[in-house]
C-alpha cells in the first residue's frame, strides 16, 4: 500500500514547524520570547514548547509508540535560551516528520489508538491529525501575533 497520505502530513507538519522556528529566530530580544501582558496568559517560547510537547505526545508517542512521556505542566512553565528552543523545534521536526513517513496510509481510517483528549471521543487518525496540524497553526499564529507587538524587529541568532 502506498503511504503517500503520511508523507503528505509529513511534509505539512514540517512545513509549520519550519515556520515555528522561523517565528522564533525573528524575536527582537530573546528575553521577549518569554514575555508576557495584559490578558496574555502564555508566552511565544512557552508555546513553542507547548506545541512540540503536544506533536510528541500524540504523534511520536500516540503513533509512533515510542516510549515519549509527556510534561504538559513543564511545556507553561520552563524557560530556555532561543538556541535550545529551536534546537527543541528541529528535534519535533525530524521527529514527527519520520514517524509520520512511516506510517501506512491504512491507519488514517483507524481509529486512533492511543487516548485522545475526552472531549474527541472516538476519533480517526486522519481527523486527530488534522486537528493537530489546526493546534500547531492556531499557537504558531499566536506566536506571530505576539513578535509583531514585539515590534518585529529581529536580531541575529
Amino acid at each position: 500500500m502506498s503511504s503517500q497520505e503520511c508523507r503528505d502530513f509529513a511534509a505539512l507538519f514540517g512545513r509549520e514547524l519550519d515556520r515555528l522556528e522561523g517565528e522564533i529566530g525573528q524575536y527582537s530580544n530573546e528575553s521577549k520570547l518569554w514575555a508576557v501582558s495584559g490578558n496574555q496568559k502564555n508566552s511565544a517560547g512557552n508555546l513553542a514548547l507547548h506545541v512540540c510537547g503536544n506533536l510528541m505526545h500524540y504523534i511520536v508517542e500516540g503513533l509512533g509508540k515510542s516510549g515519549y512521556i509527556r510534561d504538559r505542566g513543564v511545556e507553561f512553565s520552563e524557560r530556555v535560551t532561543r538556541i535550545e528552543l529551536i534546537e527543541r523545534v528541529r528535534a519535533c521536526k525530524m521527529t514527527v516528520t519520520g514517524v509520520l513517513e512511516t506510517l501506512d496510509d491504512s491507519i488514517l481510517d483507524e481509529i486512533y489508538p492511543a487516548k485522545a483528549p475526552e472531549r474527541m471521543g472516538r476519533i480517526c487518525s486522519r481527523a486527530f491529525l488534522l486537528h493537530l496540524i489546526w493546534h500547531l497553526g492556531w499557537h504558531l499564529g499566536q506566536i506571530y501575533y505576539h513578535r509583531l507587538g514585539d515590534g518585529g524587529q529581529t536580531e541575529s541568532v
